[in-house]
């Protein structure tokens, strides 16, 4: 089992962040979450802190917008000032606004990429340098499912949690000689309220893709996190189908897009929703 003394995560609020908080609380480790909202925050450091007697002591909340590289830099800084340098970066934040593409408008679009990608690059920017110094750190990205397979009406998320991927590979060729890990997560449908708010917008192309399965407890996909966190795991999967996908991509997305792709025609699109009434949740699959 693998220790750590400060854990950080972004998105820490609700869904697999604050199940990872939960986990790593449990384990004896001082947890920091940032989150956007002042109000979940606070729910979930009152869920928190009902795991055990001295949880509260242990816990640190602080508000930034992982986009706003200067809120995430100060949120960070008021962290390490409280519990010491962190030792496990976890990057959970996310948005998911689900839109055919030529009805998203370009702040929707862009805002998932910046607070998909561009956040937890921020996030990662603002440990990377004392991991480094130290020779010692852990990193998780959080990417999706829907990194490995395109998805009608999810062009700007795909996007992003592809790009994480790119990055991910890209940054461990640089951090690995400094005894930093790295690791990359791909989670299915995650029962969260993020998904909850998601469903209702999904087409039913998308519907067919993503298969008829249960979304994942999150419990369970915080539980396999940990796990591969503790194995050193480059990368971490869930279920066959998406291991699969992972790993034979090139071969097996021509054959699921003809597949899906039978007897499909165009359907009716509801109204592009602004990201104030869409899913914009802080955790995320």
């Amino acid at each position: 089992m693998k220790t750590y003394d400060h854990v950080i995560i972004t998105g820490g609020s609700s869904g697999i962040g604050l199940a990872l908080a939960g986990a790593y609380l449990e384990r004896g480790a001082k947890v920091t979450l940032i989150a956007r909202s002042l109000e979940r925050l606070d729910r979930a450091v009152v869920t928190l802190s009902a795991i055990s007697g001295d949880c509260a002591e242990r816990l640190f909340a602080a508000v930034a917008h992982v986009e706003d590289s200067a809120e995430m830099r100060n949120a960070v800084a008021s962290a390490v000032a409280r519990f010491g340098e962190c030792n496990l970066l976890i990057n959970s934040a996310g948005l998911v606004i689900p839109s055919a593409f030529d009805q998203m408008g370009e702040e929707a679009f862009a805002e998932q990429i910046e607070v998909n990608l561009v956040g937890t690059a921020n996030a990662i920017r603002c440990v990377l340098q004392p991991m480094k110094a130290r020779g010692a750190g852990t990193i998780l990205v959080i990417s999706s499912g829907a990194a490995l397979i395109g998805i009608d009406g999810y062009s700007a998320y795909c996007a992003s949690k592809a790009g994480l991927v790119g990055f991910a590979e890209a940054l461990r060729t640089e951090i690995e000689p400094f005894g930093i890990d790295l690791a990359i997560c791909y989670p299915p449908d995650t029962d969260t309220p993020q998904l909850a708010a998601e469903l209702p917008l999904r087409s039913a192309a998308a519907a067919r893709v993503m298969g008829t399965v249960a979304p994942w407890p999150v419990e369970a996909v915080a539980g396999r996190i940990v796990a591969g966190l503790d194995r050193r795991r480059r990368e971490i999967h869930f279920g066959a189908s998406l291991t699969l996908l992972a790993r034979f991509g090139s071969l097996v997305r021509p054959i699921l897009y003809w597949w899906f792709a039978r007897g499909a025609q165009p359907e009716p699109r509801p109204g592009f929703q602004t990201s104030s009434n869409a899913s914009n949740s802080d955790s995320y699959r």
